[in-house]
């Protein structure tokens, strides 16, 4: 677990059976949510985190520089196609 926040918007929508979440939502490790709208991820970690995740602080660029995304390029627009989850 991070000791920092870690908050990432959606590039593309999240359809596990966990969570489901719509592209462009902002997602948090924290429960409570610090900012308003934005969405819980129980069990968000390095291990299970999405592809099209964008970090928004430095929990969440630790959080993802772990994982199996680190490398991913991040894109900054969404499209309707993956907004489908």
């Amino acid at each position: 677990m991070f000791d920092d926040m870690a908050r990432f918007q959606l590039t593309q929508a999240i359809a596990l059976p966990q969570v489901r979440f719509r592209a462009g939502d902002v997602v948090t490790d924290l429960q409570p949510a610090t900012v308003a709208g934005d969405r819980y991820w129980q069990g968000l970690s390095s291990a299970t985190m999405a592809p099209g995740m964008v970090p928004l602080d430095g929990g969440a660029t630790t959080m993802k520089s772990a994982s199996q995304f680190a490398n991913e390029a991040i894109r900054t627009w969404i499209t309707g196609a993956d907004s489908i989850g």
